[in-house]
């Protein structure tokens, strides 16, 4: 309970600073149990979206890049802890979310996310920077806001693409 009060103080204290903030109908699966952030929506801003699309890995997916992903995912990277073992969102802190962390075996996130814009988020989050929808509580984890390195949060992307394949 407390932790839910936390990520709501956050999320209020963000949208507060932002004037541009509003949204007219909160996106589908925010605020239900186990519902999934609509794959749809973007989380990187309009007026940054092209470049972060056109952002490709410099590391190629080989089977030990995403090994390293792997270990990287379930270790230091902290993704487990939301988006569970499998990555399917289910890890322990999810039901502490308002919203189920993204399901990385969706056939659809790879469809309607690219690289660069998986990466975007990763060194920025997505605590509702785009000012049209509320964040989903993903924090940023690459440098220099986060704690992994770029090349680290590359492997970590490759792993996740590689789930439900």
């Amino acid at each position: 309970m407390r932790v839910i009060f936390l990520l709501t103080a956050l999320f209020m204290m963000t949208t507060s600073l932002n004037p541009d903030f509003s949204w007219a109908v909160n996106p589908t699966g925010y605020g239900q149990a186990g519902g999934e952030f609509d794959i749809k929506v973007k989380r990187v801003p309009t007026s940054e979206l092209a470049k972060a699309k056109a952002v490709k890995s410099p590391i190629q997916a080989t089977p030990e890049v995403l090994a390293e992903g792997k270990e990287i995912f379930l270790g230091r990277g902290g993704c487990i802890s939301c988006h569970g073992a499998e990555g399917k969102g289910d890890g322990a802190a999810a039901s502490n979310l308002p919203i189920q962390p993204r399901n990385f075996t969706n056939p659809k996130f790879k469809k309607y996310r690219t690289p660069g814009e998986l990466m975007w988020v990763l060194k920025n989050g997505s605590m509702g920077q785009s000012g049209k929808v509320p964040g989903t509580g993903m924090l940023p984890v690459v440098q220099p806001k986060g704690f992994i390195s770029e090349e680290d949060g590359w492997k970590v992307l490759l792993y996740e693409l590689s789930l439900g394949q």
